[in-house]
């Protein structure tokens, strides 16, 4: 399967974007001081549901942006043909 370059593009920007907004939430999960995450400095259920999330995140924006990386890569190996290569080929 091809996938068109604003797609692969896409795929990528997604996983990158995926990492950041998660690495964000697990600082902000890791410091947080409202009782939820931690009770007495032990983890709650609240801490490892979201924590579990967080991985799970991580595991799947990293799949999907090596699929985009990937999809990019396979673009730069095999540019689009031009009109008039394509029409000299055909001759």
């Amino acid at each position: 399967m091809k996938l068109s370059r604003p797609v692969s593009w896409f795929l990528l920007a997604f996983g990158v974007w995926s990492w950041v907004v998660w690495t964000t939430f697990v600082k902000n999960l890791i410091k947080d001081a409202s009782g939820l995450a931690f009770d007495d400095g032990n983890p709650t259920a609240y801490f490892w549901v979201h924590l579990t999330l967080a991985i799970t995140s991580f595991i799947l924006g990293t799949a999907i942006g090596v699929i985009g990386f990937r999809g990019i890569r396979a673009h730069a190996k095999n540019p689009r043909p031009s009109a008039t290569g394509e029409a000299l080929e055909r001759g």
